[in-house]
C-alpha cells in the first residue's frame, strides 16, 4: 500500500523492533507458510501503542500466528494483566510456545488452541481491547461474538481491511466482497467510533462508545 521509501522512513521514525520480535519475524520467514501474515516491525509498533495508551488490563487475540503481535499487545497490560491469544493451527504450537516463554511477558499469555467462538464463549472476561486478525470470513461473526464483552471506551481493532489495495480497486472476489461488507458494517454501526489506519494491510481500530 506504500512505497518501500516510506516505509523505511517510518521505521527510522518509530520505536526499534527489540531481539526477541526480530528472531520471531526471522524464523517465521524461513520456516512458516505465508509469513506475510506476520504483523511486522512497524505494525507491531502500532499495536504496542494503542495498547500502552488505554494501559488494558484484559486483552483478547484472535488469531496467534507465531506470536508477534501478542506480544507486542502485551507490552501494554498493567501488572495484573492478562492476554488471551486463541488460535486453530496446532502445527504452529511449538514455535510459539517457544517465543512466548523467551520473553518477560510470557506469566501474562494465555495461548488457547482450538475453534475460536468456543474459546470466546468459554472466557468469563471483559475485554478492554480486541485484535481480530484470523479468517477475514468471519470477521463479522468475531466483531458481534465480542462486542458485548469490550468495555465502554475499549478497542477493537481489526486487520487487513484493506486487503492489499483491493477494497479501493472495488475488486469482486468472494474475499474482498466479504471483507467490504464487514467495513460497511462498521461504518453503519452506531455504537462505536472507527477509523481505518492505511498501515500495512489497513488496521479498522474501533471504539465503543
Amino acid at each position: 500500500m506504500i512505497s518501500e521509501e516510506l516505509q523505511q522512513l517510518l521505521l527510522k521514525y518509530c520505536e526499534p523492533e527489540d531481539q526477541l520480535l526480530q528472531h520471531i519475524d526471522r524464523e517465521t520467514n524461513l520456516k512458516v507458510l505465508m509469513p506475510r501474515m506476520l504483523s511486522g516491525h512497524y505494525q507491531g509498533r502500532v499495536l504496542s501503542m494503542l495498547s500502552k495508551m488505554i494501559s488494558p488490563k484484559r486483552i483478547l487475540e484472535i488469531g496467534t500466528f507465531t506470536g508477534y503481535a501478542t506480544l507486542c499487545l502485551a507490552e501494554g497490560l498493567t501488572q495484573d494483566g492478562i492476554i488471551y491469544t486463541l488460535d486453530i493451527n496446532e502445527e504452529l504450537e511449538d514455535m510459539v510456545r517457544e517465543n512466548f516463554a523467551k520473553s518477560p511477558l510470557n506469566s501474562k499469555i494465555e495461548y488457547i488452541l482450538g475453534d475460536a467462538q468456543q474459546s470466546v464463549a468459554q472466557l468469563n472476561e471483559t475485554f478492554d481491547l480486541v485484535f481480530i486478525d484470523a479468517d477475514k470470513k468471519n470477521n463479522g461473526t468475531y466483531y458481534d461474538l465480542v462486542f458485548d464483552r469490550v468495555r465502554s471506551g475499549g478497542l477493537i481493532v481489526v486487520d487487513n481491511v484493506l486487503w492489499s489495495g483491493k477494497i479501493v480497486n472495488n475488486a469482486q472476489d468472494k474475499d474482498t466482497k466479504n471483507i467490504s461488507s464487514f467495513n460497511d458494517k462498521i461504518n453503519e454501526d452506531q455504537r462505536v467510533e472507527k477509523l481505518i489506519l492505511p498501515v500495512r494491510d489497513g488496521l479498522f481500530v474501533i471504539r465503543k462508545k
